[in-house]
């Protein structure tokens, strides 16, 4: 399990963290759409869908954009090989700065578009044998691990494995507090932080170990 190697954890951690703080950002800057949470956006598709079809374009498009960025993210982890890692996050962090720049000149859909492919594509940097093993962007899978976990812990038969994945999810919590915290006071310096996190987390994609 990835996540019981202390290394591989913290540097998910991290990159949950950002993810957090990009869907934050991207949150507030969409009246409540999300650039990496696609369930919430698949509930706003139906609930459009159901009420007021005219406004189901906005949440079907960032859907399209996620996968594509997964897709995309995808090709690129296929010919990375061993520097899939680096690779997958440096395609990330372009994205993140196309998404900056997008802002600063203020092109508000230019940037959406980034955001999401950019959070499609992180999705693809823990892989093993062409599937993913940590989902960086969506926190449900680990939340049901977690509380797995603690039936284990519980009954016995199971001890710690829940913490790793309770780790996860606060670390994408933090991101998502602190990209608020910094939308509400420096919003056009938000994005160039999160392009900064981007490159350093290419840095140190170098130094983690692959897990084929």
């Amino acid at each position: 399990m990835i996540l019981n190697d202390r290394q591989r954890r913290a540097f998910a951690i991290a990159l949950a963290a950002m993810a957090g703080f990009v869907d934050s950002v991207g949150f507030l800057s969409a009246d409540g759409y999300f650039v990496s949470f696609m369930s919430g956006n698949t509930t706003r598709l139906g609930v459009a869908l159901g009420t007021a079809p005219t406004h189901a374009l906005v949440p079907a498009l960032l859907i399209i954009g996620f996968i594509t960025g997964v897709t995309g993210g995808a090709l690129v982890s296929e010919r990375a090989g061993v520097l899939r890692k680096p690779a997958v996050l440096a395609f990330v962090t372009l994205l993140l700065l196309a998404a900056s720049l997008a802002r600063a000149f203020d092109h508000h859909v230019l940037m959406m578009g980034c955001l999401v492919l950019a959070m499609g594509a992180l999705n693809n940097t823990f892989q093993r044998d062409g599937e993913v093993t940590v989902g960086l962007t969506y926190m449900t899978g680990a939340l049901v691990k977690l509380g797995i976990g603690l039936a284990g812990q519980i009954s016995g038969k199971r001890q710690g494995r829940w913490t790793s994945w309770a780790q996860l999810w606060m670390g994408l919590l933090a991101g998502a507090v602190l990209g608020a915290f910094l939308q509400d006071r420096l919003p056009m310096a938000c994005l160039w932080i999160a392009s900064a996190w981007g490159t350093l987390m290419v840095a140190i994609a170098f130094k983690v170990p692959s897990e084929s």
